[in-house]
């Protein structure tokens, strides 16, 4: 069968290779892949896995073979693939744990923009109350940052989105953003919580408007650059503040299904910035570097 596997040369991140059909566990599913969503970090840093690896975390399809000990989705079950290894090939195998049920009214290609990109802000946002609490999404404008926006509001929180130019504001306030800004001088406003994807100086300029008792989640570092705090920066008097690192890679079918609940009742959307089919990966994974994608990458797996 085909999927994109890892390559570390210039050519890559990523290459279609032949590879061998998954042999699934009595624990797995046997999923046939109809779309995949790609990811900023699993393509960035791609050195990060072995060459020729299937690579890819998020996906949907239809489930061919349910797993054998009777666990799971049966056969013919739309499904959500949630950070699951090896998921950007026509075929994967997956534990029960990593798949959500899509509802029929849910595009199939909606739901594989979930994953990654919907569960980490998920995970993350609902930790503690946000109800009236001010809250900041950097990177706003990327896969994290449009469900991060939605999920926040749906919290009751009062939603800040930063992104790094005016073009990369565009709908942000229609999914629930009270403000949009390109730069944290814009404001006075302390924040309660802070979802960092972009890290580097931005987290040290957050911290600064931090509220007190405020936390700073560190989901991403999609800059690159690394942090660095001013002389005195982390003393302070009043209720901690704190900054908490992500690296929950824990199963996500709870989290999936209740993503998928709330695309079913029209409360949450999937930002899908660009649409394609796989054979054209090259280009997107350029648009999607470029930051010419606002939102997420879909692609079609023909």
């Amino acid at each position: 069968m085909r999927a994109l596997v890892v390559d570390h040369s210039e050519a890559g991140p990523v290459r279609f290779a032949d590879v061998d059909e998954p042999v699934p566990s009595t624990g797995e599913a046997l999923v046939e892949i109809r779309h995949i969503g790609l990811n900023f970090g699993e393509l960035n840093y791609v050195h990060q896995w072995p060459v020729g690896a299937v690579h890819g975390h998020d996906a949907a399809g239809i489930v061919v073979r349910a797993a054998s000990d009777g666990s799971g989705p049966p056969e013919g079950t739309r499904v959500a693939v949630g950070m699951a290894p090896h998921a950007w090939a026509e075929r994967v195998a997956v534990s029960p744990a990593s798949l959500g049920t899509v509802p029929e009214s849910v595009d199939l290609a909606d739901a594989a923009a979930l994953g990654i990109a919907g569960v980490s802000p998920f995970r993350v946002l609902r930790k503690r109350s946000l109800l009236a609490r001010n809250v900041l999404i950097t990177g706003a404008s990327g896969g994290v940052g449009h469900f991060a926006v939605q999920l926040a509001a749906l919290a009751g929180a009062r939603v800040t989105a930063l992104v790094g130019s005016p073009e990369r504001a565009a709908g942000l306030r229609e999914l629930g953003a009270d403000k949009v800004l390109t730069d944290l001088a814009e404001t006075e406003d302390r924040f309660d919580l802070v979802l960092d994807t972009v890290g580097g100086p931005l987290v040290a300029q957050a911290w600064s408007s931090l509220a007190e008792g405020g936390t700073i989640h560190l989901v991403g570092y999609s800059s690159g650059q690394e942090t660095t705090f001013p002389s005195g920066a982390l003393f302070g008097f009043g209720e901690p503040r704190s900054i908490a690192t992500y690296g929950d890679m824990t199963p996500t079918g709870e989290e999936l299904t209740d993503l998928l609940g709330l695309m079913a009742a029209g409360r949450l959307s999937a930002p899908v910035g660009l649409r394609g089919d796989w054979h054209d990966v090259g280009d997107a994974v350029q648009a999607l570097f470029a930051r010419k994608v606002h939102g997420k990458v879909i692609l079609d797996v023909a």
